[in-house]
C-alpha cells in the first residue's frame, strides 16, 4: 500500500518535459515548459521566477518567488488573441522611445505550431 502512495505522488509531480525555453528578463526568469500529462496530452507550464533579496549587508538573504500558470491546447488561440491585444494596447499607448524598439503584435501573426530558435550564451568566469 505504501508503494502505491509513493508512485502516485511521483506521477503527479513529475510530468514529462518535452521542450523547455528560459527567458531572462532583468531580475526575472520566465520558463516555458511543454509537458505531457498521463494521457500523453501536451500543455504549457509558464513559470515566473523572481529573485528577492531581503535584509541588508551580511544579514541579506536571497530567495526566489515562483508563480505558475498552465495553458492547455484548447485555450491557445484565446490566450494568444488576448496577449496580442494587450501587447498592441501597450504599443499604441506607450511606445519605447529610448531604445527605438516597438512591439507590433497586431501586425505579426504568432503561430503556436512554430518554434522560434534563439541562441542563448552563458558566460561563466571561474577564478
Amino acid at each position: 500500500m505504501e508503494e502505491f502512495k509513493k508512485k502516485s505522488a511521483v506521477d503527479m509531480n513529475e510530468k514529462e518535459i518535452v521542450f523547455s525555453k528560459s527567458i531572462k528578463a532583468g531580475k526575472r526568469i520566465y520558463y516555458l515548459d511543454v509537458k505531457k500529462n498521463r494521457k500523453d496530452e501536451m500543455f504549457i507550464a509558464i513559470t515566473e521566477s523572481k529573485k528577492v533579496i531581503s535584509g541588508e549587508g551580511d544579514d541579506s538573504q536571497v530567495s526566489f518567488e515562483k508563480h505558475k500558470i498552465f495553458l492547455y491546447k484548447e485555450d491557445f488561440e484565446k490566450f494568444m488573441t488576448g496577449l496580442t491585444q494587450a501587447i498592441s494596447f501597450i504599443d499604441e499607448n506607450q511606445g519605447d522611445e529610448e531604445t527605438g524598439t516597438e512591439i507590433r503584435a497586431s501586425e505579426n501573426i504568432i503561430k503556436t505550431d512554430e518554434i522560434i530558435s534563439e541562441e542563448i550564451k552563458i558566460d561563466i568566469d571561474f577564478e
